[in-house]
C-alpha cells in the first residue's frame, strides 16, 4: 500500500472515531514514532562506535590483565 493511501485510510479512521479514541490513535502514533527514532539513534551510535578508532579497545579480544596481575590482599598490605 502506498504511503498516501495509508495516510488517507488512517485519517478516515481517526475522523470516524470519537475525540477520546482519536487521541488514543494519536498517542499510539507518537509512541511508534519515538520508538523508531530511538532505534535509529541506537543504530547510529553503534555505527559510530564500530567505525571510530577511539573505541578500538572495546573490539580487542586480548585480555589486558592476567591472573599474574592479581594481588592477594593479605600479602600486599603492610601488617603493623
Amino acid at each position: 500500500m502506498k504511503k498516501q493511501l495509508i495516510i488517507e485510510k488512517t485519517l478516515k479512521i481517526v475522523n470516524q472515531r470519537p475525540n477520546d479514541k482519536a487521541v488514543e490513535i494519536s498517542d499510539f502514533a507518537d509512541f511508534l514514532f519515538k520508538r523508531y527514532e530511538e532505534e535509529e539513534l541506537a543504530k547510529g551510535l553503534q555505527s559510530v562506535i564500530s567505525e571510530n578508532k577511539t573505541f578500538f579497545i572495546l573490539r580487542e579480544d586480548d585480555e589486558i590483565y592476567s591472573i599474574k596481575d592479581l594481588k592477594d590482599e593479605k600479602f600486599s598490605c603492610n601488617n603493623n
